[in-house]
């Protein structure tokens, strides 16, 4: 989109001057992102919401591997936001990854701020999204990473592609929702229907006629991509009569699954070959959730239509697919364990075996004490959430810039710790164990090309439910799984390290574990966080900050020489 070529030449050259351009042998893209106010009309009620450009989904950005991206974002909404390139690694560049007081201060309303996107090992489908607050329930798009020149898919070229990005709309105004549940300490309002490319479908009021509609040719091949933008429910996902053969995730290729439906968390994205090979007709694709944990959640699902081109009559009834119950564990484990990375010659793996760092994570819902029971989550207490029963505190200004700068007194503290203080029955009768966090900004810092070995431990503190962990700055690899408490001794014989999956959101298991491991190779400060935004408003976070190496290589460059100002927001 052309916006101001002026603007475009002083963002460059903003870049330029301090931080430089990360060297790529690919091509250099431009975009720009107008944040606005726009009027939608959804579920009978018509509203405004924040957007880019003024649609919902947002702009795909395209690219081809080893690509840079420059996009510059103008503020016109209401209040200070940033974007994330979520899956992009960033190399030594976590200046423009995009969390809000993590690595970058709000932009400002009136003003734009330019992120540079280094495109380096990603191939597939990745995506964007606002990460301050709850934005990002409208402010998101897709990421389009096409094979580097000269190359090709590891399948036969598809004819033709689509993309299809779940999402959640809420009839009320998203901050007012959670800037309530904050105030109040009770649960916020679920959504009010789940969307296929910003509609909600057939099966919601005053939705049938702008159901989105996939038109297709019989006999061809078609490369779908699937993002999972929804706020907080993981999603199964289906096209009636149709196979799905899942060909990548998170933008890394793994092993052909043909199965009749996905199970793809918050955050998650996949590639499916879907052909068009059933009688000329009109197919239901739908989207419901899965939450198999005690707790609110919208049971809702939206619909968008496979619709063949051609002469035929319209069908009295269009085939439904068949979707696992909300809550059915083996069909969500049975997709899950199937998924392994391709590990071929032309797209290798190299999982790390020598372990240098290792850290066991307990992922918890909590309760903050409020004085009188004033409160309306359990027991008269605030909801709030932990990682090793710390519950992170958002500082009000930058992570990355504090570090950057050897100014951290008072942002934040380096003592995050590797085990969990009180070591309990983890999934079973838990009590009142580690019930009540403490509360601060606590990182865990990282030597540069260190072996990193994370197992996440789901727990029953208050509620037991699957948890779909996000780290930035990196793709991991997925090396086990497993129910109840993990054990040191047992439970890394059942790893897989030949080909686990690279990617970089996954599902820890209600009542159970997920180990993943990563090479520290990419030094700056990266975010970790819950993708359920209530967990995450709640403080189910922390942040790693991988040290410098000993290499100009090995070192995170230069801020650029404009970042917005943490005071004005």
């Amino acid at each position: 989109m052309e916006f101001n070529k002026m603007s475009w030449v002083l963002a460059f050259l903003g870049f330029m001057f301090l931080g430089g351009i990360c060297k790529a042998d690919g091509a250099t893209h431009f975009y720009d992102f107008v944040l606005k106010e726009t009027n939608f009309t959804r579920l009978c009620s018509t509203k405004s919401i924040l957007t880019v450009n003024g649609s919902l989904p947002g702009p795909t950005i395209t690219v081809q591997k080893g690509d840079t991206a420059f996009v510059n974002v103008h503020n016109q909404g209401l209040y200070g936001l940033t974007i994330h390139w979520h899956g992009v690694k960033q190399p030594r560049n976590p200046w423009s990854d995009g969390p809000e007081n993590i690595t970058q201060c709000p932009i400002p309303v009136g003003t734009n701020f330019t992120y540079e996107i280094n495109f380096s090992t990603e191939e597939g489908t990745l995506w964007w999204h606002a990460h301050s607050d709850w934005t990002r329930a409208t402010v998101y798009g897709a990421i389009i990473i096409l094979p580097a020149a000269n190359t090709t898919y590891p399948f036969a070229t598809p004819d033709a592609q689509e993309t299809l990005i779940l999402g959640s709309w809420f009839k009320g105004d998203v901050m007012e929702i959670i800037e309530d549940a904050l105030a109040t300490g009770g649960e916020p309002n679920i959504s009010d229907a789940f969307t296929i490319n910003g509609q909600p479908g057939d099966l919601y009021s005053c939705s049938n006629e702008t159901t989105y509609r996939w038109l297709v040719d019989s006999g061809k091949t078609y490369l779908l991509r699937v993002i999972n933008a929804v706020m907080n429910e993981e999603q199964f996902f289906a096209i009636a009569d149709h196979d799905l053969r899942v060909v990548a995730q998170d933008a890394a290729y793994i092993k052909p699954i043909t199965t009749p439906y996905i199970l793809i968390t918050p955050g998650q994205t996949m590639d499916i070959l879907v052909t068009a090979n059933q009688p000329p007709s009109h197919y239901y694709i739908a989207s419901t959730s899965f939450v198999d944990g005690n707790v609110t959640f919208n049971n809702s699902t939206t619909t968008a239509i496979l619709q063949y081109n051609g002469n035929y009559s319209t069908p009295s009834t269009t085939p439904f697919p068949t979707l696992p119950d909300h809550d059915d564990d083996t069909a969500a484990d049975n997709f899950t364990k199937q998924v392994r990375a391709l590990a071929s010659e032309d797209h290798p793996i190299s999982v790390p075996l020598n372990i240098s760092t290792s850290m066991y994570i307990a992922v918890s819902i909590n309760e903050r004490i409020c004085a009188n029971s004033s409160c309306a989550g359990p027991d008269g207490n605030a909801l709030s959430a932990s990682l090793n029963n710390i519950s992170f505190q958002t500082p009000s200004i930058s992570v990355l810039q504090a570090y950057y700068g050897g100014n951290t007194n008072g942002v934040y503290a380096t003592n995050f710790p590797d085990i969990p203080p009180y070591f309990y029955n983890f999934t079973g009768d838990v009590a009142n164990n580690t019930l009540y966090p403490s509360f601060g900004t606590r990182v865990r810092m990282i030597n540069y090309g260190e072996g990193v070995e994370i197992v996440f431990q789901g727990t029953s503190v208050i509620a037991a439910e699957n948890h779909p962990m996000h780290l930035h700055g990196f793709s991991f690899y997925l090396v086990g799984t497993g129910s109840g408490n993990f054990n040191s001794t047992t439970s890394p014989t059942t790893y897989n390290l030949v080909d686990p999956p690279e990617v970089n959101t996954i599902g820890v298991p209600k009542n159970g574990w997920a180990a993943i491991r990563f090479v520290a190779d990419n030094p700056g400060v990266w975010f970790m966080h819950c993708h359920l935004e209530r967990h995450a408003s709640w403080g189910m976070d922390t942040v790693l900050i991988v040290r410098n190496g000993n290499t100009s290589e090995s070192t995170i460059r230069g801020p650029p020489a404009y970042m917005p100002p943490c005071s004005n927001s």
